[in-house]
């Protein structure tokens, strides 16, 4: 089997507190049976709704598509100024608390910890081989899960081991992000102690993708030693390397290749629709980036949001391989192709080649838009390279030689030989590890997270307000259903 098929399994699932279903009503979703008297006893059953905690991965479209938008690299695009209005507030840095979007990131990312809670809250009720594996896969998606709501919102409440249940809003307070971290490096030590390096299903995950995880989450609370330590520990040991050719990553031959540390499986099926976007299997961010009315080859038409910026066009240097990769130029591929497109809101002249859509067969299922198969790159060896770079760079004591080696066997993939290859040492080489980090993983969602968590989101980011946007405004309505107990995020 290519891919994992997910499946809602709506008898398994529940939601944060009161979520809202697709018609926007508020719903509780419960279990069966609340004792779980009827659940999780056998191998099937936990099987089943670790499924279920996988499923809210595909939700994470959105996170990747705003990371990129509310950065320097791209604008929100879209048929008009008031085309997905929270898309256009995020761009702008005018979003509020009552912003849609962030409280979509909110529900689905919770949904995703109470799913993974759900396993872990019954992990001692039936006993059978192999149980530790599953409950490793819990913990490191209850941290994935985690990781991004304190990306996005700072304190966040936290439940371990157990689910957040409908009135108990009223008597859980936000979780200082240290907090939340040091459970999600715990969760994240676990899993990588549990799990192996391969998996014979695409997509499970992986001792490789909890070390990189936890490298990560160092990274962004300026641990550097121990984001040093793991992340070599990744490197030396794991099955991973780079690919030769840049281009094949992206395509659907490319995925889950030696590259992929962590890869979100999408594919094409029905379910979806706007009323319901979370219901796709489908990745939704690659019709929403894609080339508005087009005709021609190789790609198919989308909704033109997520454009990319001049600027990062011209970040690249000379003879960088990745360019034309990473950035579809729509007039130079329709002068060499005969292709025709519509133009948007804000048209740049570039797209995110990346996760654009592919041409499909005329079979597809399902709204074409919302349904397209490409797999999300959640983490690239070539970032765990980046990133152990800057953690060698800028820990206590600095091994400039090491990082260069790291950051200059992603470059030399990129140029195709040394002859561009980075000599610095001491800030220098630490900008360059950052401008090299743009280039590389541009598309990718990244590129927010890295201007705040290095400090420089003010200086790159129209609109970027010091003190405020460094985190998005908790969702209003979250706010309200917690009794008001909760303070809002600084200045919103």
């Amino acid at each position: 089997m290519k891919k994992i098929n997910i499946k809602t399994i709506m008898s398994l699932v529940l939601f944060v507190g009161l979520i809202y279903s697709c018609s926007d009503d508020f719903v509780e979703v419960s279990p069966t049976s609340d004792n779980s008297e009827d659940f999780f006893n056998t191998q099937k059953d936990y099987e089943d709704a670790l499924i279920g905690a996988y499923d809210l991965l595909q939700s994470t479209y959105l996170n990747v598509m705003l990371g990129e938008i509310a950065s320097d690299n791209t604008l929100a695009g879209g048929e008009s100024a008031t085309d997905v209005l929270g898309i256009q507030e995020i761009d702008d840095m005018t979003h509020t608390p009552l912003n849609a979007q962030l409280r979509d990131i909110w529900s689905w990312m919770y949904a995703g910890v109470n799913r993974a809670n759900y396993i872990l809250e019954f992990k001692d009720k039936t006993d059978f081989t192999g149980k530790d594996v599953i409950l490793a896969e819990a913990t490191f998606l209850r941290a994935y899960y985690y990781f991004e709501l304190v990306k996005w919102f700072g304190d966040v409440p936290l439940a371990v081991d157990k689910r957040i249940q409908f009135g108990e809003q009223f008597n859980i307070d936000r979780t200082p992000k240290a907090d939340v971290y040091a459970q999600i490096e715990a969760d994240l030590t676990y899993a990588a102690s549990i799990l192996p390096y391969t998996r014979t299903t695409p997509g499970r995950i992986t001792k490789g993708a909890a070390q990189a995880l936890l490298g990560k989450a160092y990274l962004y609370q300026d641990k550097f030693d121990e984001a040093a330590t793991v992340l070599e520990n990744l490197i030396q040991n794991g099955p991973y390397d780079l690919v030769s050719d840049y281009k094949s990553i992206f395509e659907e031959a490319g995925e889950n290749n030696i590259e992929s540390v962590f890869e979100v499986q999408y594919f094409e099926g029905q379910g979806a629709g706007f009323g319901c976007l979370q219901c796709s299997e489908g990745n939704v961010a690659v019709g929403f980036n894609g080339v508005r009315a087009y005709t021609g080859p190789d790609y198919s038409s989308g909704f033109s949001f997520n454009v990319p910026v001049q600027e990062v066009v011209d970040a690249f240097q000379a003879g960088d391989l990745r360019k034309d990769v990473a950035i579809l130029d729509i007039d130079a591929w329709a002068t060499a192709t005969g292709a025709t497109y519509g133009t948007g809101y804000e048209h740049t002249g570039y797209f995110n080649r990346k996760y654009i859509p592919r041409t499909r067969s005329s079979n597809a299922q399902g709204d074409r838009n919302l349904t397209n198969p490409n797999n999300y790159r959640a983490i690239r060896f070539a970032d765990v390279l980046l990133m152990a770079a800057e953690a060698f760079n800028r820990s206590s004591s600095p091994n400039d030689t090491k990082a260069q080696a790291y950051l200059n066997r992603v470059r030399e993939r990129a140029f195709g030989n040394s002859s561009n290859n980075i000599t610095a040492t001491g800030t220098t080489l630490y900008n360059n590890i950052l401008d090299e980090r743009r280039v590389e993983l541009v598309g990718e969602g990244h590129r927010f997270f890295d201007l705040v968590r290095t400090g420089r989101a003010a200086q790159e980011i129209n609109g970027f307000q010091a003190g405020k946007h460094e985190l998005f405004p908790i969702p209003e309505i979250e706010i309200s259903l917690a009794g008001n107990r909760w303070a809002q995020n600084p200045n919103y």
